[in-house]
């Protein structure tokens, strides 16, 4: 009998109606060990909004449609306004209403980074691209801290739970967005080689700023946190999109860049001539000053990057459970079961990591929190991100030709993969942070040893791995001229152990077990399906999402 060519067989239902918190196991367990379950139960909403049907679409479009730069109105005035799709401002609503922008800084709760931290990462489920609005007004507040008069008059409005789009003054809206410019066309990286200028004003504080700024995400963005070189060097400002007055900051948008990841956000390039702004901090310690904001954006790259990890795992165990070849299931396939437990692992090693940097934040005040934060920022920045483009990579080939169309979501994964390597500093400089930390603040590597220490005796494999570690680290240190050539074998091997540690205490055995044998031995190289032993099928069992 002909079978009707218009029927489709053998395709997995979409990936939707599941709840991407309460289904995600490994982030349940984090939650409930750094905050109480109580937090999964407020979470829980965002996951199940953001594994709708709806929340799906909206990320689609919002990226299908692409934001549009109008340099001046119809009458000829110079306006610099970027339009975005209507799904994109669904999207930004839900997300700030939810408190994952600035509202922790403001909140009561013991808990309210990790919350934050874990609906940030569910709800990225949707879309990841605007997430860096979120993520910026989220890392500016810390930095506001330099000067009480621009906090008290910023923080608020960041830590809203209202999104009130448009260009408007400050006091006239119900919530606020935060942006940063530091990078120039001649120094990337290198803030120290800015030429924008600072000219101070006869206002005490106010400076007109002259220059070029060559990445400046979300241009429509309220305020900015700007570096700047003053007559005491570089220095960081406060740049406010429309002045008190309610007349528009002159921001020239020069383009949107045409860039490789997310198309929903807006990344531009913009031109100061006199542009209104306020010295945030003393002049010349303008790195200093924003360094808080670079350390909260850096813990926003390791959650976005492990939402990746864990949209990708998702979708490749979601596929592999209802798709057959040659007989039975993917999933049942034995070399397809070791891709994916690897892949698994690997998410969940992310995942507890990110939560536990969170928990850092939240208990700041505590001299190892803050040590270790200091040192485990870096560290994971460089791995988790470096992770996530072959794991995306292998996820969307468990997918096969399905996973390489759009409409199933992974190619956006793919190309956004990478953007967290490079954001807040690329592999090399986070690696080198490392060291500079290690070098500058004895505290750090105490804090480490302290951290991972708490699983000693839990596995012998993490035992020797501590060692051979410190072994290596006291090699390095002893050999100045090696040591910077060395610095991502060394971030590596401390993230490496620094995740074993958690997994061991906290992780299903064979979730231990797996990633202990595979990453912390000599011979792993790298690639995603080369586990050996272990019980995979339960650790996929655990990675595959339960729809309602």
């Amino acid at each position: 009998m002909a079978s009707d060519i218009r029927v489709t067989t053998n395709q997995a239902p979409p990936l939707v109606g599941h709840n991407v918190v309460t289904a995600d196991a490994a982030l349940v367990e984090a939650v409930a060990r750094h905050a109480a379950p109580e937090v999964v139960d407020d979470i829980a909403p965002i996951g199940a909004l953001a594994g709708t049907a709806e929340g799906r679409e909206h990320g689609m479009l919002a990226n299908e449609h692409h934001p549009r730069l109008t340099p001046y109105d119809r009458y000829g005035n110079r306006i610099d306004e970027v339009e975005f799709h209507p799904s994109w401002h669904w999207l930004m609503e839900r997300a700030v209403g939810q408190g994952l922008a600035a509202a922790p800084w403001e909140s009561d709760s013991p808990h309210a980074h990790v919350r934050r931290a874990a609906g940030f990462m569910a709800w990225s489920h949707t879309e990841p691209g605007h997430g860096c609005p979120i993520s910026m007004t989220y890392a500016a507040v810390p930095a506001l801290r330099a000067d009480d008069a621009l906090a008290k008059e910023w923080t608020p409005l960041l830590a809203s739970l209202s999104y009130d789009p448009g260009v408007r003054a400050a006091s006239g809206k119900r919530g606020a967005l935060a942006g940063m410019g530091m990078t120039e066309k001649q120094g990337g990286s290198d803030v120290r080689a800015n030429v924008t200028e600072a000219r101070r004003t006869s206002v005490d504080g106010e400076y007109t700023l002259h220059g070029h700024k060559w990445f400046t995400s979300a241009p429509m963005n309220d305020v900015f946190l700007v570096l700047a070189q003053a007559e005491g060097g570089v220095t960081c400002f406060v740049v406010p999109r429309v002045l008190a007055d309610g007349t528009r900051n002159r921001l020239d948008v020069v383009r949107l860049k045409d860039k490789l990841g997310n198309r929903s956000n807006a990344s531009s390039e913009l031109e100061f001539e006199g542009t209104v702004a306020h010295r945030l901090g003393d002049e010349g310690r303008g790195v200093r000053t924003i360094i808080e904001m670079v350390a909260a954006t850096r813990l926003d790259c390791v959650l976005g990057s492990t939402s990746l990890m864990r949209r990708a795992v998702n979708e490749a165990t979601w596929h592999t459970a209802h798709r057959s070849a040659f007989g039975s299931l993917l999933v049942d396939k034995p070399l397809m079961q070791n891709v994916l437990a690897d892949l698994a692992v690997e998410a969940e090693a992310a995942t507890a990591l990110a939560i536990r940097l969170a928990a850092a934040v939240d208990d700041i005040a505590d001299p190892h929190e803050a040590a270790l934060r200091r040192i485990a920022l870096p560290l994971s920045k460089f791995w988790v991100c470096k992770r996530t483009p072959a794991l995306v990579a292998e996820a969307l080939e468990c997918l096969g030709g399905n996973g390489y169309v759009e409409e199933s979501g992974m190619p956006l994964l793919y190309r956004e993969a990478p953007l967290n390597s490079v954001w807040e500093g690329s592999g090399n400089v986070n690696a080198l942070d490392v060291l500079r930390a290690l070098g500058r603040e004895p505290e750090v590597l105490d804090a480490w040893i302290t951290e991972v220490g708490r699983a000693r005796g839990g596995d012998v494999r993490l035992d020797r791995a501590i060692e051979d570690t410190l072994a290596l680290l006291g090699s390095l240190m002893g050999d100045p001229a090696s040591l910077e050539v060395n610095a991502r074998r060394l971030a590596v091997r401390m993230a490496l152990v620094l995740q074993g540690s958690l997994l061991v205490r906290h992780a299903p055995a064979e979730v231990a077990d797996v990633f202990c044998a595979s990453r912390l031995g000599t011979s792993y190289d790298g690639v995603f399906g080369t586990l050996d032993g272990g019980d995979l099928r339960a650790i996929v069992d655990r990675a595959t999402p339960v729809t309602a």
